[in-house]
């Protein structure tokens, strides 16, 4: 019989993540500024260090709900193609309207276009299927999964034809970047995933019920379709945010949620939801601290979290009988 941790235990795990982010935030944010660079390093690490707590607790908490509604523990939302719908609207603006508009899209109009069409697109194929073929999640996955190949096939086949001068702008939207924030955006983005984790937490509780599945949950007294389909929404609006602020970054979940679940072995998301979140934040920083300080920017950030992950990832497949 597997032994559960004790509350202390849990405690203390937060409490060694927690100082293990203050520590890599600190070092990332203080070492190497001298008195002549300090005006310039200071607010430009601290606006980096504000978009990977707001894109680590987008992942932590969408990575987290996903698993639980799809029962699955090698899932996470980039299965479901979002990484390649977002390369695909930035092919498209490309084709049609030229490199010199995507570089112009870093207002909060074109920004919150973008977001939008993210959302709209996401949310439209979850309530579709997902209602259409016996309140299937797993059915709605595997659309996902299709979606994600055509729009990834169809962003490779737009963008043989573009200019290669433009291509490289391109180019620089197809790996999630973490330094060239914009301020006004990155509020926005704030602000959109404070909402859409206020939505979530008010029903965090119900989600220790519908990780026990379908039936169990229903004889509970759990609002199973509901929940899932307010559950996609939210993993949507999460994914969707982080995506269009930083790019995409598809091994980041499946890496940070399995960290939380091997330091939190539990059922209850009050605990696996703050664990997922502090290991995204530590990953993300040692990440940038690696980018920065180790390989000066010869490889981008979003390259290591992907290798990491999906070298994680092939060992949890292997391992698939235990899962």
């Amino acid at each position: 019989m597997r032994r559960v941790p004790s509350s202390k235990a849990f405690f203390f795990a937060f409490a060694a993540m927690a100082f293990l982010c203050a520590a890599f935030a600190l070092f990332y944010i203080f070492s190497g500024v001298s008195a002549e660079t300090w005006d310039y390093n200071i607010p430009r690490r601290l606006k980096v260090v504000c978009a990977i707590a707001v894109v680590g607790v987008s992942v932590g908490i969408s990575s987290v709900i996903f698993q639980t509604i799809t029962a699955n523990y090698i899932l996470t939302p980039s299965i479901m193609g979002f990484d390649n719908l977002y390369l695909l609207l930035q092919t498209l603006v490309i084709y049609f309207w030229g490199g010199g508009q995507l570089s112009m899209m870093d207002s909060p109009a074109d920004f919150m276009l973008t977001l939008l069409l993210m959302i709209c697109a996401s949310t439209a194929v979850f309530f579709i299927m997902f209602k259409g073929r016996g309140e299937s999640v797993y059915h709605t996955v595997l659309v996902g999964v299709v979606l994600g190949m055509a729009f990834g096939g169809l962003s490779t086949f737009m963008q043989v034809f573009i200019d290669p001068s433009e291509f490289s702008v391109l180019e620089g939207r197809m790996f999630a970047s973490f330094n060239r924030i914009n301020v006004q955006l990155l509020g926005i983005s704030a602000a959109v995933v404070c909402a859409a984790g206020a939505w979530f937490f008010s029903d965090l509780r119900t989600y220790d019920a519908v990780a026990l599945g379908r039936e169990r949950s229903i004889s509970l007294g759990v609002n199973y379709r509901a929940v899932v389909l307010k559950s996609m929404v939210v993993v949507a609006v999460l994914t969707s945010a982080s995506t269009v602020l930083v790019g995409p970054l598809t091994f980041l979940g499946i890496l940070v949620v399995s960290l939380a679940r091997a330091l939190f072995p539990t059922y209850r998301h009050g605990i696996l939801v703050p664990g997922a979140v502090l290991a995204a934040l530590c990953a993300l920083l040692f990440g940038m601290i690696v980018t920065e300080r180790a390989l000066h920017f010869a490889v981008p950030m979003s390259v290591i979290i992907d290798f990491a992950g999906g070298l994680f990832f092939l060992l949890l497949l292997g391992r698939v009988k235990n899962l």
